[in-house]
């Protein structure tokens, strides 16, 4: 093998591997997502959540509050500006993000700060003693 093809070769091989790096991502944004997730449920008991119970609900950290006056809510801990994870406030009843300063009420509407949207609320249940999220 010569010069010239081996260089001709390796050219191939090092252009082939750049197409595939940069198409096979792009070909996993367009393609539909195919849904991985199950349809899971996680049931608790009221005395187990108390105030509020941080968990992990379809791969997302989620808070389940304890509100008083309006029940139960499950929201995503996770905030809608960079991602960072919310610290619930028990105090102040309120969720804020240690990165930005971005806050949010018991209902997962923004208060202040530069989060765009309100925080993801997952669907809960209260059936007695029993509180089932999914």
């Amino acid at each position: 093998m010569d010069r010239r093809n081996f260089l001709s070769l390796l050219l191939s091989v090092f252009g082939t591997g750049a197409f595939v790096s940069f198409a096979y991502p792009l070909i996993r944004y367009l393609a539909p997502p195919t849904a991985n997730i199950k349809k899971i449920r996680l049931t608790f008991n009221k005395s187990d959540i108390g105030d509020a119970k941080e968990i992990l609900f379809q791969q997302t950290p989620t808070v389940i509050i304890n509100r008083p006056g309006k029940g139960y809510i499950a929201l995503s801990r996770v905030c809608t500006h960079l991602g960072c994870l919310l610290e619930y406030d028990k105090l102040q009843r309120k969720l804020v993000c240690p990165c930005h300063a971005g806050v949010f009420d018991l209902e997962g509407r923004v208060v202040s700060g530069p989060p765009p949207k309100p925080l993801l609320t997952f669907p809960l249940r209260v059936e007695g003693e029993d509180i089932t999220i999914g």
